[in-house]
Parts: C-alpha cells; sequence; structure tokens
C-alpha cells in the first residue's frame, strides 16, 4: 500500500505543480490560454488523481499532499526552471517529506 500510495502522491504532484506552472506560463510569460486551459485541465485531473489513494480520509491526504508539493515544486523548479535550492529550502523540503511518512505511513490501530 504505501508504494501504491508514494506512485499516486507523485502522479499528483505532476498535475498539480505542472498545472500551475502551465497557468503561470499562459498569464504570466504571456503564452496564451492555450497554457492556461492546458492547466487547468491538469489541476482538474489532480484533484481526480488524490481520490485514488489507499486511505479513506481526505483530510490525511490532502495534509501529507501538502508536504509532497513543497518539495515537488522545488525539484519542479530545478528540472524546469534552474532554481538552485539553499541548504533551507533542502531541509525544509526533507522536513515536509518526514510530515507525509509520519501522516500517511505510521501505525495506527484499525
Amino acid at each position: 500500500m504505501p508504494l501504491r500510495s508514494i506512485v499516486l502522491f507523485a502522479i499528483a504532484a505532476l498535475l498539480e505543480i505542472g498545472g500551475a506552472w502551465l497557468v503561470w506560463q499562459g498569464v504570466r510569460e504571456h503564452k496564451g490560454w492555450v497554457w492556461v486551459g492546458a492547466g487547468a485541465i491538469a489541476l482538474g485531473l489532480y484533484g481526480f488523481v488524490a481520490t485514488f489513494q489507499p486511505e479513506a480520509s481526505f483530510g490525511r491526504i490532502l495534509a501529507a499532499y501538502g508536504g509532497v508539493f513543497v518539495a515537488g515544486s522545488l525539484a519542479w523548479g530545478m528540472v524546469v526552471d534552474g532554481f538552485r535550492p539553499d541548504r533551507w529550502d533542502v531541509v525544509g523540503a526533507l522536513v515536509c517529506l518526514a510530515g507525509v511518512a509520519v501522516i500517511m505511513y505510521a501505525p495506527r490501530q484499525a
């Protein structure tokens, strides 16, 4: 179950961060409404992908995904925009991912 969850978080991150980036490019970089529309579709698909998480609690999924989003946004910036995070960005992302692990994968009583 953790592997499926991690894969779904990665897909969700690509869709949400990619969708937001497309909207940014369409509006801020003046690439046009096609980019904005593609971004809106990707953002909608992100919401759909989250429903496939094995965990049943919407609040838990979205809380944990917040940490994935932080780390994924920094990674996206590095790969797509040439952003170079400093050590505090990296530490912050690791703290967020540790929070994801605690929220999603800590042992719980059934």
